[in-house]
């Protein structure tokens, strides 16, 4: 990219190397991080969600709320939350080298308060780990030996809806992309917090198997090779809720991105998604058979799980 005048833009660094925390005597056995901007609409539900599927603890890097987001975590009573103020805009003084923010928040989680887990997830609020057959994500992970799990991308469309829907996600958008390819491919990573050397967004380092990561099935790959054949939903799936409805869409063509990239690049890319995840949906309720299994059965049911 070139800025206006021929001037290059700075570079963004892509991974952050760190010195992995001491594990604590007794370790919890997953926490989830993620940063997060204006989510009060949905982070109630995400956060019930995942505490159904046992996390012990989410950190919560708040980037720049000016909604009820922060509230609305810091209340909830189904797992421990901690909030921690973000509002980075960095750059290493003497290149101009970007120090994307999300990275940052995630070194700081490791760094800070990984000692004390056994794994920590890395995903957004627009991202679900559903556990397949298991009635917990700690169960799930009880057969997994590696300190780096990578779970692709199963990526929702807009299931019909044109404006914002009142139920709760999993039960609003039900229909995802055939398949996990090309542009529709990517990961993100639960991990042994104690172990990881290197962090990115989507990919991470450990002392025990360097730049190898392994599917829930046990398959291991380098972070740059985790091609279709990697690709699996067996045991833990990752829904990615990317598109909501139309309204919301068209709301996220427009804003900024945690990450930093230009707008219009942004916007390209996710128009090309949409195209691709909406051009032959198949029904998927992992998500909402999950729920089942918890006697929940509705949106209304989800939300007074922990309440009263």
């Amino acid at each position: 990219m070139i800025w206006p005048f021929g001037k290059p833009a700075p570079a963004r660094a892509s991974r952050i190397a760190i010195r992995p925390p001491v594990a604590e005597a007794s370790r919890a056995p997953l926490a989830l991080v993620l940063i997060a901007r204006n989510e009060a609409r949905r982070i109630g539900d995400w956060l019930t969600f995942h505490a159904l599927a046992g996390v012990s603890h989410v950190y919560l890097y708040d980037n720049g709320s000016t909604d009820e987001t922060a509230q609305i975590a810091s209340a909830f009573n189904g797992c421990a939350v901690t909030v921690i103020p973000w509002r980075l805009d960095t750059s290493e003084a003497k290149s101009g080298m970007i120090l994307p923010r999300q990275i940052i928040a995630y070194a700081h989680a490791i760094c800070t308060f990984g000692g004390a887990y056994q794994r920590m997830g890395f995903i957004d609020t627009d991202e679900y780990l559903v556990p397949r057959a298991a009635k917990t994500l700690p169960e799930a992970l009880s057969g997994m030996d590696s300190p780096n799990i990578s779970l692709p991308w199963t990526m929702f469309g807009h299931s019909g809806h044109r404006t914002v829907s009142e139920d709760a996600v999993p039960f609003a958008f039900q229909y995802r992309a055939a398949a996990a390819t090309g542009p529709l491919l990517n990961f993100k990573c639960i991990v042994d917090p104690c172990n990881v050397t290197q962090v990115s967004t989507h990919k991470f380092h450990t002392a025990s198997d360097g730049n190898m990561s392994a599917n829930t099935l046990g398959f291991k790959a380098p972070n740059t090779k985790r091609s279709d054949a990697f690709v699996t939903q067996d045991v833990i799936q990752l829904n990615h809720y990317y598109l909501m409805s139309e309204a919301e869409m068209q709301a996220k063509l427009s804003g900024p991105a945690v990450s930093g990239s230009a707008r219009d690049q942004r916007a390209a890319a996710i128009m090309r998604k949409a195209a691709l995840i909406e051009k032959a949906p198949v029904q998927d309720t992992s998500a909402v058979d999950f729920l089942a299994r918890h006697g929940i059965e509705s949106s209304s049911e989800l939300r007074s799980r922990f309440t009263g």
